[in-house]
């Protein structure tokens, strides 16, 4: 192996593309239980938004944990998002333990929000939970297994 270009030391943020900024953030307020830290979603309707990067095209993010979830209004409506192509296959936030993912289930099932089923990995040494998100993105929250 040679000298790394470059040594990260994680992730900064992952911004998603979405086809309804008002849907998609409150899936994700309910999602987090928290507001967006940054929301330029309230001008959505500016026609020269959508060439602003300092407004994040009308979007919002979310941060936790030193990491931030960026949503960004520009596909077009009814675009569903493809696992199979190209990019992003899916999104997996850590959590801290099994328990908290079958907690997770509880409150899904009362949120009304569809979801797999924790499901346990052991090659990948990880508990996973799936959910959807409105443009059919998948979410993952992973857990460490069990000792």
């Amino acid at each position: 192996m040679s000298d790394p270009i470059v040594t990260p030391l994680g992730y900064a943020h992952v911004r998603l593309t979405v086809t309804d900024i008002h849907r998609s953030k409150a899936f994700y307020e309910q999602l987090f239980g928290m507001p967006p830290g940054s929301d330029f979603s309230d001008q959505i309707d500016d026609p020269t938004i959508h060439d602003d990067p300092w407004r994040t095209y009308g979007g919002c993010s979310f941060t936790f944990s030193g990491q931030t979830l960026g949503l960004r209004p520009v596909a077009p409506a009814g675009d569903r998002f493809d696992p199979d192509r190209v990019g992003l296959d899916h999104v997996s936030f850590r959590v801290g333990s099994v328990d908290d993912l079958h907690a997770a289930v509880g409150r899904l099932d009362a949120a009304g929000i569809e979801h797999g089923e924790v499901t346990d990995l052991p090659p990948f040494g990880v508990v996973i939970l799936s959910v959807q998100d409105p443009d059919d993105v998948n979410l993952e929250f992973a857990a460490p297994r069990p000792r």
